[in-house]
């Protein structure tokens, strides 16, 4: 069944009937696959043609395949996805009649797209009455963490398509009488199928391509000499959006009815996807930022008072440790208030800082007066004694990276 609740005839989808012979089922393949092949098709039906290629080669495993046919007639399609059965071309049960469903067996030979029984037809209007929606146009728009900590306004040049004003939209002259089109049968719309996975497809309504979506045409002389019958004209403008300071990884911004406008249908947006860029020093965790700061092992000890880094906005950031305490390499401070902004208000998040410690490098260890100074500051501490063992293996080791945290 299908999300229509229609059986899928897989003898329908090849326009074969249930009697026919395997050389009938052979020949039958070959017509269609080479109906759908995608190198046959125009650009803009090559995805839908690849989906059809695929649904028609599934059929026709299934069908040549003596066993399959048998399970098949048998059982019907779920009769295939058995366990060692495997499905046509690797496919699951639910992926052959997401696969079907999405086509509606549309373009089949002998099959049409549009009025099939309990299909409600492909038809200019919604069963509601409203227009249908035309298709959104989505952009993903890559910005820095430094634009969405402060805000950002971007102009941009739009292209699109708009109702010729001359004809309104009709392709026609004014007075002129167009016939259905045959591509559509004057509903203005036809199915278009996208692919969503590996073998998933979903079924979509679309703006006829032969009519432009007006269900109409126009003989070549009766046609608008503005649009020469598309219906639509190329409109350039400039166009603006703001991305909003805290603005997250993936939220959209909209600008509503700046797609392409399309006889009978209603625009669709332009939608901006935000993909926010890695940063090279900050990371950001929802509205609060960390970030790695070089602290020297005399600053650790000692204390200081200093910028330690420069914020996203351009500012310096200056703390103070006082001395009395030492800083540990990875300890973590918090600096309320100082991370990421709210999209509403002048509230922040917070700002973390991760130590590093600097180590003096080796030129100064291997100078013997700077090692003696330190033991005569340094306090011994005290360290773990092992009196009681009897031997002792004295060892060599070397400086390893391995991780066992």
């Amino acid at each position: 069944m299908n999300a229509t609740g229609e059986t899928i005839d897989l003898y329908d989808v090849l326009g074969i009937e249930k009697s026919a012979s395997k050389a009938e089922v052979k020949k039958a393949y070959h017509k269609a696959a080479l109906a759908h092949h995608p190198d046959k098709q125009p650009e803009h039906l090559r995805e839908e043609a690849e989906i059809k290629f695929k649904a028609v080669s599934s059929a026709y495993e299934i069908l040549f395949d003596d066993e399959k046919r048998a399970t098949y007639d048998q059982f019907g399609i779920e009769g295939i996805n058995n366990p060692g059965m495997g499905g046509p071309g690797g496919m699951d049960f639910e992926d052959f009649i997401n696969m079907m469903g999405g086509m509606g067996m549309g373009g089949m030979p002998g099959m049409h797209f549009h009025g099939m029984p309990g299909m409600g037809g492909m038809g200019g209007m919604r069963g509601d009455g409203q227009k249908p929606r035309g298709r959104d146009v989505v952009h993903q728009y890559e910005v820095t963490l430094e634009e969405v900590y402060k805000g950002k306004t971007v102009k941009f040049g739009s292209s699109r398509n708009v109702l010729c004003p001359s004809c309104k939209g009709s392709g026609g002259k004014e007075g002129a009488k167009p016939k259905d089109c045959s591509n559509c049968e004057g509903t203005g719309s036809t199915t278009s199928l996208r692919q969503v996975g590996r073998n998933m497809v979903t079924r979509e309504e679309v703006p006829c391509p032969v009519c432009h979506g007006n269900g109409k045409i126009f003989k070549e002389k009766e046609k608008c000499k503005k649009c020469k019958g598309a219906c639509v004209k190329e409109e350039k403008k400039v166009l603006e959006i703001y991305i909003p300071r805290g603005a997250k990884n993936g939220e959209k911004i909209v600008l509503e009815g700046e797609a392409d406008e399309v006889p009978g249908y209603t625009t669709g947006d332009i939608i901006f996807v935000i993909n926010e860029k890695e940063h090279e020093s900050f990371a950001r965790a929802n509205l609060d930022l960390t970030h790695a700061i070089k602290v020297t092992l005399r600053e650790a000890i000692c204390g200081f008072s200093r910028v330690v880094l420069q914020h996203l906005d351009g500012r310096g950031i200056s703390i103070e440790h006082k001395k009395g305490t030492m800083l540990q390499q990875g300890q973590v401070l918090k600096i309320d208030g100082e991370g990421m902004p709210h999209k509403r208000g002048e509230a922040k998040g917070d700002l973390y800082l991760i130590i590093d410690l600097v180590w003096p490098d080796e030129e100064w260890l291997a100078d013997d007066n700077n090692i003696a100074k330190i033991q005569v500051v340094l306090p011994e501490g005290q360290t773990p004694k092992f009196d009681d063992v009897e031997h002792v293996d004295e060892v060599q080791f070397v400086l390893t990276d391995l991780d066992v945290s």
